[in-house]
């Protein structure tokens, strides 16, 4: 298991949480090592633009990209789960995203932000990150973007995402289940014992 060492927050949080789950964890930024790991983790923490910057530095996007081709599992969380979308908009600037899903990361309308602290989620039916959670458990977030309104096109024989949302002053995108792409607005790491179901279920997948 690698944890995406881009110059980004947050690292050694989320491997001590994925040691915990049972995963053995290395965090580099070793192209190899990354594209060839049985998981990847692409946390993230602070601004979208920031973000894309240290991962296109590293050739986090390309590695993204040639694990999915191959249907090998990422997990992204954040600002890391931010970036797999095509565009960032933050204080009027625009930064292209990873593209991996289409939708905009944009402010948040609500009274108070940033949206810190724990939320419940509304998760799909027949999500497997979620399995074994019970209805109204809260995680915890910190962020004042998200992506909001996302209007998904099914294209078939493609399944569409499982998309679980959560509300602060509007609804937004909490996680996405998408085939081996998986993501977290939420911080799993910090979630507590729910946090660290999410992380075993993701970790069960991967072990098939």
């Amino acid at each position: 298991m690698v944890v995406l060492d881009y110059g980004s927050g947050n690292l050694r949080s989320a491997q001590r949480a994925l040691q915990r789950a049972g995963a053995e964890v290395e965090v580099t930024e070793d192209v190899d090592a990354a594209v060839n790991a049985d998981g990847l983790v692409v946390p993230g923490v602070g601004a979208f633009a920031a973000c894309m910057q240290g991962l296109r530095a590293v050739g986090g996007d390309k590695i993204i990209d040639q694990r999915l081709a191959g249907g090998r599992p990422v997990l992204g969380i954040c600002v890391g789960m931010q970036v797999l979308f095509e565009l960032g908009v933050e204080h009027g600037e625009r930064t292209e995203g990873c593209g991996q899903w289409p939708g905009t990361v944009a402010r948040l309308h609500a009274d108070v932000l940033p949206h810190m602290g724990w939320n419940t989620v509304r998760t799909p039916s027949g999500s497997a990150l979620f399995a074994g959670i019970d209805e109204g458990t809260r995680f915890y977030f910190v962020h004042s973007y998200a992506v909001r309104d996302w209007q998904l096109v099914t294209n078939p024989p493609f399944q569409p995402p499982l998309v679980t949302w959560a509300n602060h002053g509007e609804d937004f995108v909490a996680a996405v289940e998408n085939g081996a792409l998986v993501a977290t607005q939420f911080h799993p790491e910090k979630s507590g014992d729910a946090g660290a179901t999410v992380l075993r279920n993701w970790l069960r997948d991967i072990a098939g």
